[in-house]
C-alpha cells in the first residue's frame, strides 16, 4: 500500500460585510503533513523526461541538455515507468526502444537510457504540441500512477497557435508538466501555456551549466508525490457566484475555467497530484445582498479525491452583513497580501507586453508601479530585475524605460512573475 499523507485545510478571511457589500474573499491554505506511515511502498509513478533536440539546440545546448537528461534519469527511483522522447518537428521515443512504451527503471534500464540520451544530435524544428502528444500516449498507460513529464527547450513553438491551444485542452488533466528554457530565443507565454493547461510550473534556466540540477530537483519533487490528484470542490448558495478560483502560492495559477459541474451550485477545480508540501488558493464569492447581523454561508470548500470522493478536508467561508464600519473595511492581511502578488504579476505582463509593442507610457508606468509594489511586498529578487528595466529618478520620482536591456533579464522577470512571496509573519 503505497503512503498517503493527511491533509488539513485552514481559510483567512474577514466574514464582515458593509450593508451593499456583495464580494467575499477567502485564502484557502491546504497542507499535506506528511505521510500515514513510514514503511509503506513508494506510490506508483510514471515519468517522461521531453528533450528539445531542434537545430537551434546544437554545439554546447545539445550537451547540456544530454547531461541534465542523464542526470533526470538517475535520479529516478526503481520501479518508476519511465521513457525519453526527443522533440523536433516530430516526437520521438529515443528510450526505449521499439513499442516496449514505459519501462520500470531499473540499473539496466538506466544504464541503457543514458547510452540512448548520450547519442542526441540536433536538428529539424519545434512542434511542442506533438511531443506533449506522444508523453501523453505514453502516461496514460499507466492509469493509476502519479503522471508526469518533464520538458525542456530553447525555441519558440513553430505549431499554427490553434493546433498547440487543441493538444493543451486535450490532455489537460491527465499529467503534469513542468517546464524549462534555455537560451534567450523561447517564449515564455508558451511555456506559461503549458503549466497552466497541465497544471505544471515553468521556469528559465538562466545558466546553462545549471540544466542538470534543475532537472535533479524537479525528477525528485516529482518522485515526493504521493497522491495522483485531489480536486477542490466548491459549493455556494443559489443566487451566489464563484468569481474565480486561483492557485497563488507557490505559484499563480489560475483555476476558474478548469471547473467541472458537480450540480447546478457545485463545482470541482483540479490541483494536480500531491506529496508533503503546502499551497494557497484564492476565492471569491458574488452574494446577493442581506439584511444587518444576517450571517451565511457563503461558500463550502472540500478537498476530494476524485477517483474514490473520499472528502480528506472541508472548511466553511462564510459573509456576515453589519454596521461596524471598523469590521466591515478591515481586509484580512493574507487576502491583501495575495491580491498585492496577483496585482504586481498583471502590471509586469501589461508592462512587458507594452514595451514589446513600442508602447513606451504605458510601459513604464506599468512596470513602474510594479517596481514599487515587488519592494513594498518582500519580492527583493524581481524589484532587483525590474531594475534593470526601468529606473526612477530618486529625487523627482520620474520613472523611464531603460534603453539598454539585456534580454535574459527580461526572460527571468517574465518567468518569474508567476512565482509569489508568502506572507511576512507580523513584526518580521
Amino acid at each position: 500500500m503505497a503512503e498517503q499523507p493527511a491533509f488539513t485545510l485552514t481559510i483567512d478571511q474577514n466574514k464582515y460585510l458593509p450593508l451593499d457589500g456583495r464580494e467575499v474573499h477567502a485564502v484557502l491554505t491546504i497542507g499535506s503533513t506528511g505521510t500515514a506511515t513510514t514503511h509503506a511502498a513508494p506510490a506508483e509513478a510514471a515519468e517522461v523526461i521531453i528533450i528539445d533536440t531542434s537545430g537551434s539546440m546544437s554545439g554546447e545546448k545539445i550537451r547540456e541538455a544530454r547531461q541534465a537528461a542523464v542526470t533526470a534519469v538517475r535520479t529516478l527511483r526503481d520501479g518508476v515507468h519511465f521513457a525519453v522522447v526527443a522533440g523536433t518537428a516530430a516526437a520521438r521515443v529515443v528510450f526505449p526502444r521499439g513499442d516496449a512504451g514505459l519501462v520500470p527503471a531499473n540499473p539496466a534500464t538506466r544504464a541503457e537510457a543514458e547510452r540512448a540520451v548520450n547519442q542526441l544530435l540536433a536538428h529539424g524544428g519545434t512542434a511542442m504540441g506533438e511531443w506533449l502528444k506522444l508523453a501523453g500516449s505514453l502516461l496514460t498507460s499507466r492509469p493509476s500512477a502519479i503522471r508526469h513529464a518533464l520538458l525542456m527547450t530553447d525555441g519558440q513553438n513553430n505549431e499554427r497557435a490553434g493546433e498547440f491551444d487543441a493538444v493543451l485542452r486535450q490532455w489537460s488533466g491527465t499529467f503534469v508538466c513542468d517546464s524549462l528554457g534555455i537560451g534567450a530565443d523561447w517564449v515564455p507565454a508558451e511555456l506559461r501555456k503549458v503549466a497552466d493547461a497541465m497544471l505544471g510550473t515553468f521556469d528559465y534556466v538562466r545558466d546553462q551549466g545549471d540544466l542538470p540540477e534543475y532537472f535533479r530537483r524537479l525528477t525528485q519533487a516529482s518522485m515526493s508525490k504521493t497522491v495522483a490528484e485531489l480536486s477542490l470542490r466548491v459549493w455556494v448558495p443559489q443566487a451566489a457566484r464563484l468569481r474565480f478560483v486561483k492557485q497563488v502560492s507557490p505559484t499563480l495559477l489560475d483555476l476558474t475555467g478548469k471547473r467541472t459541474d458537480v450540480n447546478p451550485l457545485t463545482g470541482e477545480y483540479p490541483t494536480g497530484s500531491w506529496g508533503a508540501e503546502e499551497r494557497e488558493y484564492h476565492l471569491c464569492v458574488e452574494v446577493p445582498p442581506g439584511q444587518i447581523g444576517q450571517e451565511i454561508r457563503a461558500g463550502w470548500v472540500k478537498l476530494v479525491r476524485p477517483d474514490t470522493q473520499e472528502v480528506v478536508a472541508s472548511g466553511n467561508v462564510l459573509a456576515q452583513w453589519t454596521d461596524d464600519l471598523a469590521q466591515s473595511t478591515q481586509i484580512n492581511r493574507k487576502v491583501a497580501h495575495y491580491t498585492g502578488q496577483a496585482e504586481l504579476h498583471e502590471l509586469i505582463q501589461e508592462g512587458l507586453g507594452a514595451r514589446a509593442m513600442g508602447d513606451v507610457d504605458t510601459a513604464t508606468a506599468r512596470l513602474a508601479k510594479a517596481r514599487e509594489l515587488a519592494a513594498e511586498s518582500g519580492r527583493e529578487d524581481t524589484a532587483r530585475l525590474l531594475e534593470k528595466v526601468v529606473e526612477v529618478d530618486p529625487v523627482t520620482g520620474t520613472a523611464r524605460l531603460r534603453n539598454q536591456v539585456d534580454k535574459t533579464d527580461v526572460l527571468e522577470l517574465d518567468t518569474g512573475s508567476v512565482r509569489t512571496s508568502r506572507l511576512r509573519k507580523e513584526g518580521s
